[in-house]
């Protein structure tokens, strides 16, 4: 190595410490910074954590049905009141209809029905449904 190599790899050198240095006094300043602006966990009262938790509700507004061994589920608690006012002949038909996304013949099938009667059922599950929901004050 000659002596230029020897200057220039200990410049170097002293460049990267001196950029260490700058960068540990940054990291420094950042942290004190944020110790200024946020507040740790433990420092805040019982009312400042009430005020800022939050309570998930997951699962909340679920209603699981059990039909012909599926479980289907509902998401909005009213329809989920009001399906289950229905006749259990007729709650599954809506359900394995519209919620499990099966069709007349496949229903008819699965409850030992002609296709025809599940859909005058379905029909008429629709009205029973309507006339509940208008009963419960829903347009």
């Amino acid at each position: 190595m000659t002596q230029d190599d020897i200057r220039i790899s200990k410049q170097f050198c002293k460049f990267c410490v001196r950029v260490l240095k700058n960068e540990a006094v940054n990291i420094e300043a950042e942290l004190a910074r944020q110790r200024k602006r946020e507040k740790s966990l433990n420092e805040l009262t019982n009312d400042e954590i009430i005020r800022l938790s939050v309570c998930d509700e997951y699962f909340a507004g679920e209603h699981i049905f059990n039909v012909l061994d599926k479980e289907i589920v509902v998401n909005d608690a009213a329809l989920a009141d009001v399906i289950s006012k229905l006749p259990q002949a007729k709650r599954d038909v809506i359900l394995l209809s519209f919620f499990a996304g099966m069709t007349d013949k496949e229903i008819g099938r699965e409850l030992g029905a002609i296709q025809q009667t599940i859909s005058k059922r379905r029909l008429s599950s629709l009205l029973q449904l309507r006339k509940l929901l208008d009963e419960e004050g829903f347009e």
